[in-house]
């Protein structure tokens, strides 16, 4: 079936469907990332957006349940050069274009997407449409200009779980963390456990009153997608338990820190979106190559220079990846130290943030 990929700029893109048909809207963006497609399109932080995989092939290996990232894919749509009808691997449990169908999510094979990838570099991420039931390109491209894109809109809401529940619980675990998921990896609370933390998952809406009612020893902000400036709520609850608690933010939870403190955020031109991109922890002068999915940035100028540090910087475009507070016990970083996929370069900051907890075990709650 006959697919299009219209841009809100006018660029117009033909391909064939594979996966769901229909019609979607969302921002455009590219990810530089070779493999790990599963955990790529099951990252509730793609919420709102149409991915495009720079690499050429996807789909060889198939789907399996073990290497997804959240309970769903949340994307809009996936972008690729070509997609492999055979799928061969040991875990292959289903093919990529099965599981897209299954999830209503749009898929769309051959087109360029280097050309495509370029012409997003060059003019930034702009708002598109996906379609296989409109074939007029000037009805598509008014349907691009016309739908929400990121700017403003909580996606958090769409992505965040309803109930509270119990990620792990061990009782020789030695620490209590509550992660408050605005669109929170599955891999994010694997590594808390790993680092013997008992998890507590609260929907993004908790208030800091029942955060605190659980007594944790500390805080995870999760990743999460869209404009962190329009999760008010969660900047309002973080401003309440800024120093009563250890807290560490990852991702979107590093921006709704950064606002916490007093700070602004600000949209990337094409943000940073891939399993390759370096990244310099200034402290011990280290290059991790990281895991990065976010379109928003902390503009490290606006926060207090006092009390706030800048730990990491993007070796790429030298934005602010990671800063801490002189002072309280917290910290946060832009980019995923928890991979999945990508290099577990970064993994030692969840035994950083177990350090955290070591400290004051008197707290008042």
């Amino acid at each position: 079936m006959q697919a299009f990929l219209v841009l809100e700029d006018g660029k117009v893109f033909k391909g064939s469907s594979f996966g769901a048909s229909g019609e979607r809207t969302g921002e455009v963006v590219f990810n530089t990332s070779m493999s790990g497609y599963q955990e790529i399109i099951t990252d509730p932080s793609y919420k709102g957006q149409i991915i495009v995989m720079t690499y050429p092939l996807m789909g060889n290996y198939g789907i399996n349940k073990e290497d997804a990232e959240s309970r769903s894919p949340f994307l809009e749509g996936l972008v690729v050069k070509e997609y492999s009808k055979i799928a061969s691997n040991w875990k292959n449990e289903q093919s990529l274009g099965e599981y897209l169908k299954e999830n209503n999510i749009l898929g769309i094979e051959g087109i360029d997407t280097r050309k495509l990838t370029l012409h997003i570099r060059e003019k930034g991420a702009m708002k598109a449409v996906l379609s296989t039931q409109d074939s007029d390109e000037a009805s598509l491209i008014k349907k691009a200009q016309n739908c929400r894109g990121l700017i403003g809109v909580d996606l958090v809401k769409e992505v965040s779980i309803s109930k509270k529940y119990n990620y792990a619980w061990s009782k020789d675990a030695k620490y209590k963390v509550v992660v408050l998921d605005c669109g929170v990896k599955y891999n994010i609370l694997r590594e808390l456990t790993r680092n013997n933390c008992n998890v507590v998952v609260l929907p993004a809406q908790a208030t800091s009153e029942e955060i605190l009612a659980i007594k944790p020893d500390g805080l995870l902000l999760s990743n999460g997608p869209g404009d962190p400036a329009a999760v008010d709520y969660v900047v309002k609850t973080v401003i309440k338990l800024i120093g009563k608690l250890p807290i560490f933010g990852i991702c979107l939870g590093h921006q709704m820190l950064g606002l916490a403190l007093g700070g602004k955020t600000y949209k990337l031109k094409f943000g940073h979106h891939g399993a390759n991109h370096p990244v310099k922890d200034l402290k011990t002068g280290k290059v991790s190559i990281t895991s990065q999915n976010h379109g928003f940035c902390v503009d490290i100028a606006s926060l207090n220079k006092k009390d706030i540090e800048l730990t990491h910087v993007n070796l790429n475009d030298g934005t602010s990846e990671g800063f801490r507070h002189k002072k309280l016990p917290l910290f946060c970083v832009q980019f995923h130290p928890e991979a999945s996929p990508g290099p577990h370069d970064a993994e030692y900051l969840f035994a950083e943030f177990t350090k955290l907890m070591q400290k004051p075990k008197k707290r008042k709650y």
